[in-house]
């Protein structure tokens, strides 16, 4: 049977309702104006960039990963393209920072040019791909000519701080970084949706979803080498080219099954859906959330012992062999329906090959594209669900 957290059980009860346009007159408007009202208290500053990278090295100065986690997504040769810009003097827009206490800061937009300026400084950036600048190519900061690195030190950074005044409680706060990260995040690197999920309903259950995102088995499902702790800094080389884990879509897949599970109450899309859970999801107790995080991990082991090296990969009838990469729809499909017959594992366990060759069945039977998730309607979602449960039901008893 499903399980459901108690909060699941009701969560569909009420869902949020579209914020009503105010009925106001001219002078009303003009009123709230006067107020001051949805008005943000901003103050400018500028700082040197040797001055501004020993600030960083203050303990609680400047959060470049506050209520929102988002991985590297600059290489070393986009990071030396922002120092030869200092360079040369070409002008860099301003960071935006949310003063959280005096000289206390979280950034809301540039978490890469702060990473790429404290890797200069440290030696930690070897310089790559420069155009202008190309004789600099492979020194550090350390390593370079002395008028290069004075060159570099006078020129200046500069952040807009979005004062503390501005809100009048914690969760005006909140709203607040979500609503100035979200606009400010609507061009420059293009934000995946999971990104964009991870910054605006951040809490427990986010937080949860980035845990699981490290384990071993979910890791290799995905085809993602064991989780390193050298990720919580910068984005390794070898992860750099990889769209699936640079755009969180190692975490999207987690959320998509437990969402999925209620694909009764689909709606919106699959996008939209995602949303909608992650925003229910801010009531779960703590309880709930360790509930459900074995509930994942349980589904998970029990898809690896049935499919092992072909976990999550679907057949192709066509060449007559199994793919070589996982596909979302189909472990969408898996591992809601085995969530279902957890405790029929051994049986299933047991059944494997049987199950292997009725899912290569079904593939090739599939000319709708069913479990390859050709279509996300309500429907298609339930239908590949379904198909996948037939096959586990025939093979538990």
């Amino acid at each position: 049977m499903p399980f459901f957290s108690e909060s699941e059980l009701s969560m569909w009860d009420k869902s949020p309702s579209e914020t009503p346009q105010a009925q106001l007159t001219d002078e009303q408007i003009n009123s709230k104006y006067d107020k001051k009202a949805e008005r943000i208290v901003t103050e400018t500053n500028r700082e040197k960039l040797q001055n501004f990278y020993e600030a960083l090295k203050r303990p609680g100065y400047m959060d470049p990963r506050p209520f929102y986690q988002r991985r590297n997504r600059w290489d070393n040769e986009r990071q030396s393209k922002l120092i030869e810009s200092f360079l040369i003097n070409i002008p860099i827009p301003p960071l935006f920072v949310y003063e959280i206490s005096p000289n206390s800061y979280e950034v809301m937009d540039g978490q890469q040019r702060i990473s790429a300026i404290k890797a200069f400084y440290s030696n930690e950036l070897v310089l790559k791909g420069l155009d202008r600048w190309p004789e600099l190519n492979g020194r550090t900061y350390s390593k370079l000519p002395e008028k290069i690195k004075a060159g570099i030190d006078r020129r200046s950074v500069s952040w807009i701080t979005v004062l503390h005044e501005s809100t009048e409680g914690s969760e005006d706060a909140l709203i607040l970084k979500q609503l100035v990260f979200e606009r400010l995040n609507t061009g420059g690197v293009k934000l995946s949706a999971q990104e964009i999920r991870n910054a605006l309903y951040a809490g427990p259950f986010n937080d949860a979803l980035i845990d699981l995102a490290k384990n071993k088995m979910h890791r290799s499902a995905w085809k993602l080498p064991d989780y390193s702790d050298v990720e919580e800094k910068s984005t390794p080389d070898y992860l750099l080219d990889d769209p699936f884990y640079k755009q969180m879509e190692d975490i999207e897949v987690i959320l998509r099954f437990f969402a999925l599970r209620h694909a009764n109450s689909y709606r919106k899309g699959m996008s939209g859906f995602l949303d909608l859970y992650i925003l229910k999801s801010r009531s779960f107790k703590t309880q709930e959330i360790e509930q459900l995080k074995a509930l994942y991990l349980d589904t998970l082991e029990l898809a690896h012992r049935i499919y092992k090296d072909l976990i999550f990969t679907p057949f192709h009838a066509r060449d007559g062999k199994w793919g070589s990469r996982p596909q979302k729809a189909f472990a969408d499909a898996v591992l809601v329906a085995l969530s279902h017959h957890l405790d029929k594992s051994s049986k299933l366990i047991e059944n494997r090959d049987s199950i292997l060759a009725q899912t290569r069945n079904a593939f090739t039977e599939d000319t709708k594209g069913i479990l390859t998730g050709r279509g996300n309607t309500k429907q298609d979602v339930k239908d590949r669900i379904a198909l996948m449960n037939r096959i586990y039901d025939v093979n538990s008893k």
